[in-house]
């Protein structure tokens, strides 16, 4: 059952309302997406700074992003975990939210997975990915991802069904987990090296809609594997020292998706 809509930083005690405007960023790394941006820009929540990462691209992506009033950072190492960093450096906001610029996630659904982390029952929240139409999620990324999901809980103890890319937590907490990885692992790295660090971490569905365009990663076979490769790197990689020496709370997930 899909949850309305309700604008974060409105609160409701004893049938006061009171509004509460949430400090968040959002960060859209963007290579070549002028078709859905427009859709995904008008849908950011209201009050929230969207920061469009644009990774090279060639059909005027970053003009459109500004005309829609979205902050532009250029990266030019090309990689979605470059991006995303980027993004992230980029952001000023004590909670940062990421979200594909395809306009295969709506931007107004953030306020879901950000919530947790705003009034703080969660350190991490993941956005579980729930196919809207048969063409939404090629079978071979579904089956990929249903894989990385069981490495995932075997490497963590984490039992996540989804390593959805809309996702939600505090900035300098993010920018602490030392993240190296610059291309397809970097949304996994954050995962683990939450887990490893003990964060609370959650899931909640998302509905996911088909993309606009070709995926860059997921598209194909071979950019599926590619991706596929990268994060079992991530899974090879030890704890670091800090994750070694956590005292933050259990990592298990908090509460799977609804």
């Amino acid at each position: 059952m899909s949850r309305p809509f309700c604008p974060l930083g409105v609160r409701r005690l004893g049938g006061v309302t009171e509004t509460t405007p949430p400090s968040v960023d959002v960060v859209l790394p963007c290579l070549d997406e002028a078709e859905a941006l427009p859709w995904v820009l008008h849908r950011i929540p209201p009050g929230w700074r969207a920061i469009v990462v644009d990774n090279g691209s060639t059909d005027g992506s970053p003009d459109i992003a500004r005309a829609h009033g979205a902050s532009v950072v250029h990266e030019p190492r090309r990689g979605f975990g470059a991006a995303c960093h980027a993004g992230l450096s980029a952001a000023t906001a004590d909670v940062v939210c990421f979200c594909d610029c395809d306009a295969s996630l709506d931007p107004r659904l953030l306020p879901v997975v950000a919530g947790p982390v705003l009034d703080g029952s969660a350190d991490l929240v993941l956005g579980r990915r729930r196919p809207t139409a048969l063409g939404a999620w090629p079978l071979h990324a579904r089956l990929a991802n249903v894989e990385l999901a069981r490495l995932v809980r075997r490497r963590t103890g984490l039992r996540l069904r989804d390593l959805g890319p809309m996702r939600a937590a505090r900035r300098e907490a993010l920018l602490g987990l030392g993240l190296s990885d610059r291309r397809s692992g970097y949304p996994l790295q954050m995962v683990v090296r939450a887990a490893d660090a003990g964060w609370r971490v959650r899931e909640t569905d998302v509905p996911y809609h088909p993309r606009a365009g070709r995926s860059k990663v997921t598209g194909t076979w071979r950019g599926t594997w590619q991706a596929v490769r990268d994060m079992r790197a991530v899974l090879a990689e030890p704890p670091t020292a800090a994750d070694r020496h956590s005292t933050g709370p259990d990592a298990r997930v908090a509460g799977g998706a609804r």
